[in-house]
Order: structure tokens, then C-alpha cells, then sequence
């Protein structure tokens, strides 16, 4: 899967410029991947593709399949006929650095709705067939756009405090439902039919060029989400209410006294077992139709997960609880075939967790700015990477970019860094690190493009814990020079990566 010297770039397709006022699935996407081939990288890692909810994350979406449409392009909707030029005249004022995500939902969903209608009326016999055929192949979408209506429905109000016969998935108000918001319904499949097919043509476009596309499941999903509706009895919730029962997070550490509280409804491991993983099942065969490479978020949780009863507003009282994940996959082996995954292994991680991870032979993951802080035997620095089977990072999407992570080191944590290097080279400590990753024996270094740009803490993309304000970052077009093309291009040559 990653067994040969490559690098990439991280960036998530949200931070496209464009004047919808967050990145699509247009003429900027492309231009990137274009980018990607002058500079010979070979994979464009992104973060998950799901419809957001509160707070934007896509870490916490309204399904684990879906696709978030504010990404669907509405000059590809012309192009194809769907809306008109003047369609997109008088549209609204849009900072150009960062995602007002309120006025771009405000501004685009008003222009896949009329879409969606102009569709209906004029689509050709073969075109309604596509859509039909679409709605049959993805055996989440019924439930998923039945959830999205009724939720629109209620005003964005979670679904277990629906009225009690449709929060219970009762046939007779499913039905009524169904009925009801039949327009609502079709607008939904009609959006994830456009954003699929725009997604599609733009993957497809990276992989004739040599391109793999890295994507991301997060371990968990939101109790907010149609997959929690829909399958209550493989999540721990309580059966009156629907609420959650136990609640995912990780317990104190280091860097936290009172651990972290996802909220996260966790796995009814026993309930999965039962029907032989097939939820997994699908999750990962259907994203794998999307993505070339999967990253799985919180990996530890596979072997062992911090389980928090509900009530609770720390970590603190958790306790540790086995998963069956050597048994998770190996079936998803047998059913999938090779598995190309990549192990998030970060954190306080255990002989037990790098066990399953090296008996499926995932890659790990290596963060440079985790290297400098502690004695020589940091597994985080480059000479102590015993795995060539691993991606080195200078940074992730949560962590600082690499300039506002050394600028808010002291003098003596900067000089850790610099006696390590032996120099900072003129073009700046983020292509320090870069050309230290690079070096690296690691098979694949991957770097977010706020490191090739050379941005300080301002180009953040998220900040762990903080609820608001993050997932935001955009660039504009004009950073994507020839130079930086040119310099990352000498460098994938000059360490082997070409």
C-alpha cells in the first residue's frame, strides 16, 4: 500500500479558494491536484468528507457515509446545466482566509435546492436513471435523507427528542414521514447524487495522474447522526430515551488532568459481533469506493476503549474495556481483501494496541513536532523509526503549523529544535522540518500546506477541545506559486521520494 519512498500534501478540500466562500469541487481543486503532479507528490491526504454539524468538525457529522454538499461545486452545477450564470450574480461578500460557514449554507443550499428542481424538470430519461441507479447502489441513503428531512423538519433538533413513534423508528411513522417530506427526501438524494459524482470525476482525475487520495474514518460517530438513528442497538444508549449511555473520550494524562469528553456514543461490541462486523463492513467498503488510502482516527480504541457513564462532565471517571478489534480485522480482511490502512497511534498507546497494529501491518504515524521534548529515546525522532512502515508528519491538521509551533517555543525548547538540525536553513524552520521528514526512512511524509506556505498559528486548522472557531482555514489562490512547486519537487527528488 505504502511500501515505496513518497510524499504528499494534507489539505482538506474546505480550504480551496473559490467564491462560494469555501472550497469545492471546481476549477481550485484541480489546479491543486495540478500542483501535486508539477511537484511529484503522490497522495493528497484530506480529512473526512461527512455533513457537518455543530461546530463544523468533520469529525462529527450527521452520518458516517454521506457526503457534506457545501462541497459540491456550483459552476460544475452550470456546467452540467443544473443552474444558470445568472444563478451565481449578487453573491454575498465571503472573507477570503477563513469559512463563514453560516453565510456559505445560507448562500448555497438555496442553489442546490433549485438544483434539485431543475433537475426533476428537465433531466433526460438516461440522467433521472443515474440518479435512480445511485439511490439503489448506497444502501445507507434512505435512511440517511429520510433522517436529514425530518431533522430539517425540526428545526436542526437532535432525533432523540423527535416525537417518541419516529425517534423509535416505528414502521407507521416512518411511513407518514416518508410520505410528508417526499420533496424534502429527494432534494437530499439529488445533493448526494452531485456531490458523489462531482467527487468521483475529481478522484478520478488524481489517480490517472499518479495521485492516491488518503481519507479518514473517525473511530466514532456523532449520536447526532442518521447511522445512530438508524442502528441504535450496535451503540450504548439508553433504550427509553435514546441518550447516551456511554460516552467515548480518553482518560487523564499529560497534557490533560481531566482527560478528554468526546461525547461519542461508544460500540456495542457484543451487538456487532453478533452480526459479524457488517456496519464495519459496509463503513469501510463503501468509503474505500471514495478513497484510495484510510486513516483510522483514535486506532487504541480498536484494542481497548475509555468508556465514561453518561452524566458524568470529565473524563475522570472512565474505565478501560476491551474491543475485539483482531477480530474486526481479520473479517474485514477476509471480506475486503488487502486493507490500506493507516494506524493513528498517537497518544498513550500500548504493547497490546501496536500489536494488532503490526500483526494487520498498518503504517503508524510520526509527528516531528512531538520529537524534541523529552530524552533520546523519544519515538518520535527520526533515528528511532525501527518501522520503514510508517508516515511522518511535520504536523497534522490538530496541531499548530510548524512556524507557530516553534514561535511559541521558548528559547531553550527553540534551541532543542536548532541543536537537532545543526542549522535552521534560509527558507525557514518549516522547511527544516519538511527536509528532516523528507530524510527520514519513513516510507511516506506527509505535510500540511500551511507548512509548505510557511504560515504561522493564524493558517490553524483546528485546535483540540475548543468547540468553535476551528475548521475555518482557506488559502487564497495566488500562494500557490511555481517556486514552492519547484522547491518541494527538488526535495522529493533529492531524498527519493520521486
Amino acid at each position: 500500500m505504502l511500501a515505496s519512498r513518497s510524499s504528499g500534501i494534507l489539505l482538506h478540500p474546505t480550504s480551496f479558494p473559490s467564491r462560494f466562500g469555501i472550497g469545492d469541487f471546481g476549477e481550485e481543486a484541480y489546479r491543486f491536484l495540478d500542483f501535486l503532479i508539477e511537484s511529484e507528490q503522490k497522495i493528497w491526504q484530506i480529512l473526512p468528507l461527512g455533513p457537518t454539524g455543530y461546530g463544523n468538525s468533520p469529525y462529527m457529522c450527521y452520518s458516517a457515509l454521506a457526503g457534506n454538499t457545501l462541497l459540491v461545486s456550483p459552476e460544475k452545477l452550470v456546467e452540467a446545466g443544473w443552474l444558470s450564470e445568472e444563478d451565481l450574480v449578487n453573491l454575498p461578500y465571503f472573507p477570503v482566509e477563513k469559512v463563514d460557514y453560516d453565510l456559505v449554507i445560507a448562500t448555497k443550499i438555496p442553489l442546490l435546492q433549485k438544483a434539485a428542481i431543475n433537475f426533476k424538470n428537465r433531466a433526460t430519461t438516461a440522467e433521472l436513471k443515474e440518479l435512480q441507479d445511485f439511490c439503489r447502489q448506497q444502501m445507507w441513503l434512505d435512511d440517511y435523507t429520510l433522517f436529514m428531512a425530518i431533522k430539517d423538519a425540526h428545526d436542526g433538533e437532535s432525533w432523540h427528542l423527535w416525537e417518541s413513534d419516529i425517534a423509535q423508528r416505528q414502521p407507521k411513522a416512518i411511513e407518514k414521514w416518508a410520505t410528508k417530506l417526499s420533496e424534502e427526501i429527494y432534494y437530499h438524494k439529488f445533493s448526494q447524487y452531485i456531490f458523489f459524482s462531482q467527487w468521483q470525476v475529481l478522484k478520478e482525475y488524481a489517480n490517472e495522474n499518479g495521485i492516491k487520495i488518503f481519507g479518514d474514518i473517525p473511530i466514532y460517530v456523532s449520536h447526532d447522526s442518521a447511522d445512530v438513528w438508524a442502528q441504535p442497538k450496535i451503540f450504548c444508549l439508553e433504550e427509553e430515551t435514546g441518550e447516551v449511555a456511554q460516552m467515548a473520550g480518553v482518560p487523564p494524562d499529560y497534557f490533560s488532568a481531566t482527560g478528554q469528553l468526546w461525547g461519542n456514543p461508544v460500540y456495542n461490541w457484543e451487538e456487532l459481533e453478533k452480526t459479524n462486523f457488517q456496519w464495519w463492513i459496509d463503513r469501510v467498503k463503501a468509503t474505500l469506493q471514495q478513497v484510495d488510502i484510510l486513516r483510522i482516527d483514535h486506532f487504541r480504541g480498536f484494542q481497548a476503549f475509555w468508556s465514561v457513564p453518561k452524566g458524568e462532565e470529565t473524563a475522570i471517571e472512565g474505565e478501560w474495556i476491551d474491543a475485539p478489534g483482531e477480530a474486526l480485522f481479520t473479517v474485514l480482511a477476509e471480506k475486503l481483501g488487502e486493507l490500506p490502512i493507516v494506524a493513528e497511534d498517537l497518544g498513550v498507546i500500548t504493547e497490546e494496541v501496536e500489536a494488532l497494529r503490526d500483526k494487520f501491518q498498518f503504517p503508524g504515524m510520526k509527528i516531528l513536532q512531538f520529537a524534541f521534548d523529552s530524552d533520546r529515546a523519544n519515538p518520535f525522532l527520526p533515528f528511532n523509526y525501527i518501522r520503514r512502515n510508517c508516515v511522518v508528519y511535520t504536523g497534522t491538521h490538530d496541531n499548530d503549523t510548524t512556524i507557530g509551533w516553534y514561535l511559541a517555543r521558548s528559547i531553550e525548547e527553540q534551541a532543542r529544535v536548532t541543536d537537532y538540525l545543526g542549522c535552521i536553513v534560509p527558507e525557514g524552520i518549516h522547511w527544516s522540518l519538511i527536509r528532516l521528514a523528507m530524510g527520514s526512512v519513513a516510507n511516506t511524509a506527509i505535510f500540511p500546506l500551511q507548512d509548505i506556505f510557511g504560515l504561522d498559528a493564524d493558517a490553524r486548522m483546528n485546535v483540540p477541545s475548543v468547540a468553535e472557531g476551528n475548521w475555518s482555514w482557506r488559502y487564497s489562490k495566488e500562494m500557490l506559486i511555481p517556486w514552492l512547486s519547484n522547491h518541494l519537487k527538488h526535495l522529493t527528488y533529492l531524498y527519493g521520494r520521486s
